[in-house]
């Protein structure tokens, strides 16, 4: 709370909300607030993350009752003290606000101002339990939109299919082994299976484990200058966005769609598979 200064701010215009709103008022516009200038939200802003925090303090504020007490009195003495300036012309203006100096000089009673700061002080020291359950409401929020907005790419569905020159009874299989295909490849994203083909040289099967890794090695990999690559999709490129539901967890996708393709078992499917195509062709 020491950079922010709450004695000079007016939070409940912050927040866009009236001086008689309720706690739940404030709650749900502190929601808003906070979800809009979230740094998750903001990559771009450096101050993203000072004034989400700061958000914070006025919820801290605006949520306790003696902080809000000592902070309203505040404000209400600011209003008044505006209007009645206002009302004064430059002459009786300058007398009064001598006065007013003589006053503070002399007095020995807390203004409202330190009684404002003293509550601030407190908070500081104690913690908010209902701004720590806010925030904490903000961000599991923005997670649910973030697993919303992901998209949902099952790379068992949409194999690539490799192909490079190799002799059938080439030992080095056109110069390309598993181990340097996995490392071409391995630089767009996260591979899920890679399989050469066990019958059939320059040939091989390759699963990403996100769409974006796939499209990128399709779209730019050529391998060896010597020996290119050439790789495509089994069924066709992935069409359309299918985003995943926040009902499921993001468990249950592992264990359906990665899980199962590092085991053993999903290995011989694939290598199966692979002897039937290069059967056919």
């Amino acid at each position: 709370m020491e950079d922010l200064k709450i004695e000079e701010l007016d939070l409940y215009e912050l927040l866009e909300i009236d001086i008689t709103s309720t706690v739940a008022d404030i709650k749900k516009a502190y929601r808003k607030k906070a979800l809009q200038c979230h740094p998750d939200k903001n990559p771009d802003d450096p101050n993203a993350s000072k004034k989400f925090h700061e958000l914070s303090k006025v919820l801290e504020v605006l949520t306790d009752e003696a902080a809000r007490a000592a902070y309203d009195k505040v404000l209400k003495g600011k209003k008044e003290a505006a209007l009645r300036h206002k009302e004064l012309d430059s002459k009786r203006r300058k007398l009064k606000e001598d006065l007013e100096s003589r006053e503070r000089g002399i007095t020995s009673k807390k203004s409202a101002d330190q009684l404002l700061r003293e509550e601030i002080d407190r908070l500081r020291k104690e913690g908010s339990k209902q701004v720590e359950e806010e925030v904490e409401y903000v961000t599991r929020k923005l997670r649910e939109e973030r697993t919303l907005n992901t998209e949902y790419f099952d790379g068992s569905v949409h194999r690539i299919k490799i192909k490079w020159a190799a002799n059938k009874n080439d030992p080095t299989n056109g110069g390309y082994s598993q181990e340097m295909l996995h490392r071409f490849l391995s630089k767009y994203g996260d591979i899920q299976a890679l399989v050469m083909s066990p019958k059939k040289t320059g040939s091989a099967l390759v699963e990403f484990k996100d769409k974006k890794a796939a499209e990128m090695a399709v779209d730019f990999e050529t391998g060896l200058s010597i020996n290119p690559l050439k790789l495509d999709w089994v069924d066709g490129p992935p069409k359309g966005n299918k985003p995943t539901s926040n009902l499921i967890k993001e468990s249950d996708f592992e264990s359906v769609t990665l899980t199962k393709l590092r085991q053993a078992e999903e290995r011989k499917r694939l290598i199966a598979q692979m002897m039937a195509e290069d059967d056919e062709t």
